[in-house]
C-alpha cells in the first residue's frame, strides 16, 4: 500500500513559526512534524510515498531526498495551482492505482495504521474516514455513523448550534484509486466538503473507522506547545531519538546543545541544534531552537 503525505499548506494560524518553514518541517521534539508521520508509516510497513507539496516544496525535498535515508521511497507531486485537498490528489492520480492511504504532514498522532487498513478491507469499503472524539469539535468535520459504521451524516466545521456529534474527521483516509474518477482534474476539490459528500449522494461504500489513542491537528502556537508537552510526557507513544538529561526527567537536549552547569532546566524543555544556554539562565515548560 501506498500513502500521500498532504504537505502543501502554507501554515498561516502558526505564525510566526513558518515564516521560514512549511508547517509539516517545523521541529517537534528536534524533528519536523513530518518525519514523525514517516516514521509511524514505515512502523505499520508504508513505504512507498507520495508527498503532495506545494508550499516552499524545496526545504521538504533537500530535508527528505528520494527518501533512502530514512528507509521509504519517495515520489514527488508538486500542482501548479491549490487544487484543494481532493484536487492536489487528482494530480497525482497517476502514481494512485492501487488502494491508498491519506495523511497529513503536520498532525501528530499514534494511531494503529493496520486497524484501520484492516477495518477498510473488512467493510469492502471503497473509502473508509478514520474517526476520533474530541473535547472540541469545531475546528472540524463532524461525522455520525450508522450501526453497520456507514458514514450517515458529515458536517464541516459546524457552529455550535450545529454540532451533533464530538466525533470528528482526523484528516486520514484509506481508498480505493476508483474515488478519484469522482474528482475533475485541474479543479478545485475538498474531500469534506465535495467529495464525500458526492459519495454519500451516490449511496458509495464510505465509512468511518473509530480510533482510539492520541490524534492532535498542529494548527497554531498553543497546539505545538502542547504537542510537545504530550511527546514529553509520555502521552503520545512515537520515537525520540534526543537523549533525556536524566530517566525521569522531560528535559530533551540536542546532541549539539550546550548547557552551563549552572543553567536551570524545568519542566517539559526542548533544546534544539546550536542552542547555547549560558549561567544563571532559567528556563521552564520551553522549545528553544
Amino acid at each position: 500500500m501506498k500513502a500521500v503525505i498532504m504537505a502543501g499548506g502554507f501554515g498561516t494560524r502558526i505564525h510566526p513559526l513558518t515564516i521560514s518553514l512549511p508547517k509539516p518541517m517545523i521541529p517537534l521534539i528536534n524533528r519536523p512534524i513530518m518525519q514523525h508521520i514517516v516514521t509511524l508509516l514505515k512502523q505499520h510497513g508504508i513505504t512507498d510515498l507520495v508527498l503532495l507539496l506545494y508550499h516552499q516544496p524545496e526545504i521538504i525535498k533537500k530535508y527528505f531526498g528520494d527518501g533512502s535515508e530514512f528507509g521509504i521511497r519517495i515520489t514527488y507531486v508538486t500542482p501548479l495551482e491549490d487544487f484543494g485537498t481532493a484536487g492536489a490528489v487528482k494530480a497525482a492520480a497517476k502514481h494512485l492505482d492501487e488502494r491508498f492511504m491519506i495523511i497529513s504532514g503536520d498532525l501528530l498522532t499514534d494511531f494503529d495504521l493496520g486497524k484501520i487498513i484492516a477495518f477498510h478491507e473488512k467493510k469492502q469499503a471503497k473509502a473508509t474516514i478514520t474517526l476520533t472524539s474530541v473535547t472540541d469539535p469545531l475546528q472540524f468535520g463532524v461525522v455520525i455513523t450508522d450501526k453497520d459504521e456507514r458514514v450517515s451524516k458529515f458536517l464541516e466545521k459546524p457552529g455550535w448550534g450545529e454540532v451533533f456529534s464530538d466525533t470528528i474527521n482526523t484528516g486520514i483516509y484509506i481508498l480505493e484509486p476508483e474515488v478519484l474518477d469522482l474528482i475533475p482534474e485541474g479543479e478545485n476539490r475538498d474531500w469534506a466538503k465535495d467529495v464525500f459528500p458526492k459519495m454519500l449522494e451516490n449511496d458509495d461504500a464510505l465509512f468511518g473507522c473509530d480510533m482510539q489513542g492520541y490524534w492532535a491537528d498542529i494548527g497554531n502556537p498553543e497546539a505545538y506547545l502542547e504537542a510537545c508537552q504530550d511527546i514529553c510526557s509520555g502521552k503520545v507513544c512515537v520515537h525520540i531519538e534526543e537523549p533525556r538529561i536524566s530517566p525521569d526527567s522531560q528535559v530533551y537536549v540536542s546532541p549539539d546543545a550546550e548547557i552551563d552547569e549552572q543553567a536551570s532546566l524545568n519542566g517539559m524543555v526542548v533544546l534544539g541544534d546550536n542552542t547555547s544556554i549560558k549561567s544563571n539562565v532559567s528556563l521552564t515548560n520551553s522549545v528553544i531552537g
